[in-house]
């Protein structure tokens, strides 16, 4: 069994800073590439930051100099730095993870719940 738990999320007004966290746990054997994606209501979940197990980063065009994706792949948990935060970024903001799990080696995407950010003055 594998879990993503989110943190993190919460009020922060306009131009203010959060720090999200989702941290893996379970059967797992290596993890490749992780992510952040977000889904606004009535809007579809979309991608906001990739992160491979070598590093290499990807970013939404409407992100890119304000969120910055990391990973430490010693705690399985990636973050997501969000700066200069606007309206536009509130969602509910779900961290997915690619990973081989042990006990079949079979290669499979998860999914945290959520964390919801809500960016207002």
């Amino acid at each position: 069994q594998v879990q993503l738990v989110e943190s993190g999320g919460g009020l922060v007004q306009p131009g203010g800073s959060l720090r999200l966290s989702c941290a893996a746990s379970g059967s797992i054997y290596t993890i490749y590439t992780m992510g952040w994606y977000r889904q606004a209501p009535g809007e579809q979940r979309e991608l906001v930051a990739s992160i491979t197990s070598l590093g290499n980063t990807n970013y939404a065009d409407s992100v890119k100099g304000r969120l910055t994706i990391s990973r430490d792949d010693a705690k399985n948990t990636v973050y997501l730095q969000m700066n200069s935060l606007k309206p536009e970024d509130t969602a509910t903001y779900y961290c997915n993870a690619e990973l081989m799990r042990y006990t079949d080696f079979e290669i499979m995407a998860y999914w945290g719940k959520g964390t919801l950010v809500t960016v207002s003055s």
